[in-house]
């Protein structure tokens, strides 16, 4: 009988969490209107925003923390940093950010022109948004079962191959600067994306020059699960399955704040060197000299041996298990989530669990926030709010193709006293769902709105 899997660390530094009661949550949400972005995060008792830049860092981290050289060029820490990049990911030009949207607005502005269109499996809301930011327009291109929350497919994270061809043949190949696929998607439900849709992808752009990007975000998770799921994978090291990841590919963006183990930073590849001289004129504009790229060296000593902690198998186990078995809690309580559960999120599905709310009176949102009133729990949404848009032609609003609400699993700070705290408390709000009415807009910015919106409830 195979024994449990229990967290591959110690505790050694804690932090407390101050606990609040549902009256005082009230005020502090209406206060924030609605929006749990604006949320004081010491008002928060278990925060599932995001997996990005929340990690706990190991006492390795730390050490090399304290090594940094924090020479303005050429530093000692930079080149552990772009060693490190080179051995895990393969590409030669390594271009330090102070984030992954940083790498995407870098990338896309060397790229992209105006009536371009950027083919994903899903693009997240900051890829989309340098995208159009830039006058180009961003597709998705999911496969069909990653629109249907409730059906089961190992890899619901690819991309559809045969819409990719459309699309070419759709614009053309000369207005595809580049097609790029996130992993895992993240959009979609932290789903993984397999190697043989990889190198679908590439088989079919490559004879016509148009370069494949991945997101690498969380690319050792998206190893993880093709070690587990795609055959022949089995007995290979996660270490090399990412190695053949990443040689399908002309490049990639990343944010180290996920699967860097990092709370800062990120970084963009290529094996371009001409590309990546262009990249490196914008980096030296806005971020920084191209050996720090607007990190301090602590902080590249602190990604440098994140990325190789990331890819230990007993953690990668124990990671996707803690994943999972939130999933398995809330559909034993009814809770409609994407199936099956991916490596870094639970995603609920608002609109099977809220069918009383209109999409455009935004059911993710409302259940986010019912969750905060709940328990204290402060997960995101994505959906309408964060990717509904108007009709080009008619101006009308339109919804999103899915309403859901991210419960996103920082690494290494969460025990499973507190993921069934999670449990308990979303199978509570499911209980009296019925109950539970939309919200209005009552302020949006023209980019990324759900970052600073403000609502009411209707």
């Amino acid at each position: 009988m195979p024994r449990r899997i229990i967290e591959p660390f110690k505790i050694k530094t804690v932090e407390p969490i101050r606990m609040t009661s549902r009256a005082e949550r009230e005020a502090i949400l209406e206060a924030a209107g609605y929006n749990l972005f604006l949320v004081h995060a010491e008002d928060v008792l278990i925060d599932l925003l995001t997996d990005s830049g929340t990690s706990a860092m190991s006492a390795e981290q730390w050490a090399g923390m304290m090594r940094g050289d924090e020479s303005y060029a050429c530093s000692r820490s930079w080149y552990r940093f772009r060693d490190t990049v080179r051995s895990i990911f393969g590409f030669e030009q390594v271009i330090p950010t102070h984030q992954g949207r940083a790498a995407e607005r870098i990338l896309f502005s060397v790229l992209c022109e105006p009536g371009d269109v950027v083919p994903n499996n899903t693009h997240f809301d900051t890829t989309r948004a340098n995208i159009e930011f830039r006058g180009a327009e961003a597709r998705d291109l999911p496969i069909p079962e990653a629109l249907v929350p409730s059906q089961l497919h190992p890899f619901k994270g690819n991309l559809d191959v045969e819409r990719l061809a459309a699309l070419i043949d759709e614009v053309g190949a000369e207005r595809i600067p580049l097609v790029m696929i996130t992993v895992t998607n993240n959009s979609g439900g932290g789903q993984p994306v397999s190697l043989a849709n990889i190198r679908a992808v590439k088989q079919l752009i490559a004879p016509l020059g148009i370069p494949l990007y991945l997101d690498a975000c969380r690319f050792a998770e998206n190893a993880w699960f093709i070690k587990q799921r795609e055959p022949g994978y089995a007995d290979t090291s996660v270490r090399a399955i990412a190695a053949e990841m990443f040689a399908l590919a002309d490049g990639c963006t990343m944010s180290a704040k996920k699967d860097g183990l990092a709370n800062i930073g990120g970084f963009l590849c290529t094996n371009d060197p001409n590309l990546a001289r262009q990249e490196q004129d914008l980096l030296i504009l806005t971020e920084g000299f191209p050996t720090y790229g607007g990190l301090a060296g602590r902080d590249l000593e602190a990604i440098a041996i994140g990325l190789e902690e990331v890819l230990d198998e007993d953690y990668l186990a124990y990671r996707a298990a803690s994943t999972r078995y939130l999933g398995e809690r809330l559909t034993e309580s009814g809770v409609p989530i994407i199936q099956p559960p991916g490596g870094h999120a639970i995603y609920i599905d608002a609109k099977a669990m809220l069918p009383q709310i209109a999409p455009l009176e935004l059911p993710g949102q409302a259940l986010c926030a019912e969750l905060y009133l709940e328990a204290g729990i402060r997960g995101v949404e994505i959906g309408t709010l964060m990717f509904g848009h108007d009709d080009p032609e008619t101006g009308e609003p339109l919804p999103a193709a899915m309403e859901l609400v991210r419960l996103a699993i920082p690494r290494r700070v969460y025990t499973k006293s507190h993921i069934d705290y999670v449990a308990e408390a979303c199978a509570e709000v499911y209980a009296r769902r019925e109950a539970i009415r939309g919200l209005r807009l009552t302020y949006a910015a023209p980019f990324l709105r759900h970052f600073t919106a403000r609502l009411a409830p209707i």
